[in-house]
């Protein structure tokens, strides 16, 4: 019974280590995500707004129809 009174305070800190490391380590993977999603949302909308974003590259004015238009 000597054995569990040495150890047991070292388990506990051991066991209140390890929550805290895996609650930190889970903030840090959610808010990658989050940054994540965010920098992608910001991709697609910059990508919206751009000019020849319909994925035909932007050449100008249209030679066909002579109205500038694409």
């Amino acid at each position: 019974m000597e054995y569990v009174a040495v150890l047991l305070p070292s388990l506990v800190v051991g066991l209140l280590f390890w929550f805290a490391m895996k609650s930190i380590f889970n903030a840090d993977k959610s808010e990658r995500q989050a940054e994540a999603r965010a920098q992608a949302e910001a991709d697609a909308g910059a990508a919206e707004s751009r000019p020849g974003s319909n994925g035909a590259p932007n050449t100008g004015t249209n030679a066909s129809n002579g109205n500038g238009t694409n």
